[in-house]
């Protein structure tokens, strides 16, 4: 054989080599973990099954490159462990272990290769059958379908996601090892010893950095951001010049105290004039309360202001007597005060005061006990003002919470003894899975109802409706005073929960409500962070589905409040008087 022979047969192999090493490189640049891979393959496809709510595709993608990066880390362990405790003990064939040994090799690449490949063609197909999940979705809520178009770009936002949280976990990893490094050699601590102790070490330098330094920081530079929002009124928010309103004039708790989400409850409040158009009967003034954080120092003296404004109001000698638990921010739900002033022609008084400048979702985070606290206090005292009246002196005394406001409305009782002794009647719309009162009742539910329209002690006090039809079940005869949860399947505020991460609960054991996809289902922490995502986009669905509650309201007051002469007439007015002043309030906020 020639020298140009045998240089012309090596030329492929030198290729194959060339190509090989390539592939090395590539791999050492980026040190993939393969079992890492094929689980955050997995996860992000489960991750794409259907959750509660509807998304866009760069959302999706978002929520599951942090479902992906979950399973990575999960099938790392995993590879840790066969490597540490199986491998071992597996005797392997004598070519394997040469093909291994000698990498890179063809049957080392094959293996990789085939690995990302599969892995990529399998999140594609997950993406385009996600985008027809996301249809049903949307079809089911009665709103605009998710263009298909979009959602095969989702594994490449995924990507992104996972390759930004794997190298900030491997920067956590090399703080580990430059720790553990340090504590043997200048701590003089063995090695053995010195490795857990740097996992140990960087863990609660973590936890308290969170916990302390990062976690006090970004609330005290989000409750300066809301406070300084706080400050702001809305052009359409007029200082109201009534005195059966706070922040007139008149009022001991002053217009620039009240917060934006304040201003605007006093200042559009319907007037007798509209609320009489409405009912086609006089109509007096209602009255609105409100205690902004800046009204008073304190939960005491503010609420102590809610009370004098509610003495100097003449609000006991009123018909009805609302009680509510504002969100974060202060905000008070227009189609349920509206709905109760015109049902009663405006011969009512509402109350409410704010405990915190953040939005419901930080709140939750950081406010909760706040939120008790104020719905404690609050109610207390309108109760022990109220109770001091003689029996056919007083109004009807009603509560109400929405959200974040039902936690902390029922912070102000015991249980449904003391609700029931205590007040004419609760409203309570979409509560969070942690409020405490709800997850008794929905535990002890009537056997054989399902958690999300749940039966209680045969609906004798306690009721759950998604709907006005379950306002009536089991049966029209309903004891006063009457307690109303108002909870849709689809709504991720009310099943949220940490027991997600590992437990498959009720709500997707039993038949999926009627807005919920079939196709949905529970994935050990998968779901929990796919219903967490849903938490912030809760109320951008359609009304009666997710958090939006406003068409169900006005027949849940009726239900709770039993007003006189309510006719479906007027039921109809009333409706689309709501209606319209949403859509007026859409605008003008």
């Amino acid at each position: 054989m020639t020298t140009e022979d045998t240089s012309s047969a090596s030329a492929p192999a030198v290729r194959e080599n060339l190509f090989i090493r390539g592939i090395h490189l590539v791999e050492r640049f980026f040190h993939p973990n393969y079992a890492g891979l094929i689980m955050a393959t997995l996860f992000f496809g489960l991750s794409l099954t259907p959750s509660l709510l509807p998304r866009d595709w760069f959302f999706q993608g978002l929520v599951s490159g942090i479902n992906a990066t979950i399973g990575y880390g999960l099938g790392c362990l995993l590879a840790w462990a066969w490597r540490r405790w199986v491998a071992p003990r597996i005797t392997w064939p004598e070519q394997v272990r040469t093909a291994w040994a000698r990498r890179p090799s063809w049957l080392v690449v094959a293996l990789q290769s085939a690995i990302v490949v599969a892995c990529l063609i399998f999140a594609v197909l997950m993406s385009i059958q996600s985008s027809k999940w996301q249809r049903q979705i949307t079809d089911l809520m009665g709103m605009e379908p998710v263009s298909d178009a979009g959602y095969p770009r989702t594994v490449l936002v995924g990507a992104v996601v996972v390759g930004l949280l794997i190298w900030i976990s491997r920067l956590v990893v090399r703080l580990v090892r430059a720790v553990t490094r340090a504590l043997n050699q200048w701590v003089r601590i063995p090695a053995a010893f010195a490795r857990p102790l740097g996992v140990i070490v960087v863990l609660v330098a973590a936890v308290l950095l969170f916990n302390g330094v990062l976690a006090k920081g970004f609330f005290a530079v989000a409750n300066s951001a809301f406070s300084a929002r706080n400050s702001h009124t809305s052009p359409n928010a007029v200082q109201p010049t009534l005195p059966e309103r706070s922040g007139s004039p008149e009022s001991l708790a002053k217009w620039d105290t009240l917060g934006s989400e304040g201003r605007w409850f006093v200042a559009n409040a319907p007037t007798a004039l509209a609320i009489g158009q409405v009912t086609g009967k006089p109509a007096r003034e209602p009255i609105r309360v409100y205690a902004g954080l800046e009204s008073a120092d304190g939960v005491e003296a503010q609420t102590d202001v809610a009370i004098a404004e509610l003495d100097r109001t003449k609000a006991f000698e009123r018909e009805v007597l609302v009680v509510i638990s504002t969100t974060g921010t202060g905000w008070v739900d227009t189609t349920s005060a509206e709905a109760i002033e015109l049902m009663f022609g405006g011969d009512t008084a509402l109350v409410a005061t704010q405990y915190s400048y953040l939005p419901s979702a930080l709140s939750f985070l950081s406010d909760r006990d706040k939120s008790m606290t104020m719905g404690r206090t609050l109610f207390d005292k309108v109760y022990e003002r109220w109770s001091a009246l003689p029996e056919d002196a007083r109004p009807k005394l009603l509560v109400y919470g929405e959200s974040l406001g039902s936690q902390g409305s029922e912070g102000a009782f015991s249980g449904l003894a003391d609700i029931r002794n205590r007040t004419d009647g609760v409203l309570w719309v979409g509560p969070p899975n942690s409020n405490r009162l709800w997850s008794e009742f929905v535990a002890r539910r009537d056997p054989g109802t399902d958690e999300i329209t749940p039966i209680y002690a045969d609906g004798m006090s306690v009721r759950f409706a998604a709907d006005d039809e379950q306002l009536a079940r089991p049966t029209p005869a309903w004891n006063d005073p009457r307690i109303t949860y108002l909870q849709h399947a689809s709504d991720p505020v009310v099943w949220w929960s940490p027991d997600l991460l590992f437990s498959q609960p009720d709500w997707l054991r039993e038949k999926r409500g009627p807005d919920v996809s079939p196709a949905m289902s529970w994935y050990p922490i998968v779901t929990f962070w796919q219903v967490a995502a849903d938490l912030p986009r809760a109320q951008t669905v359609s009304d009666g589905h997710g958090h939006n509650y406003g068409n169900l309201v006005p027949d849940a007051w009726a239900a709770v409040a039993q007003p006189p002469d309510y006719t479906p007439e007027l039921a109809a007015r009333i409706r689309v008087f709501l209606e319209e002043s949403m859509a007026t309030e859409r605008q003008l906020k």
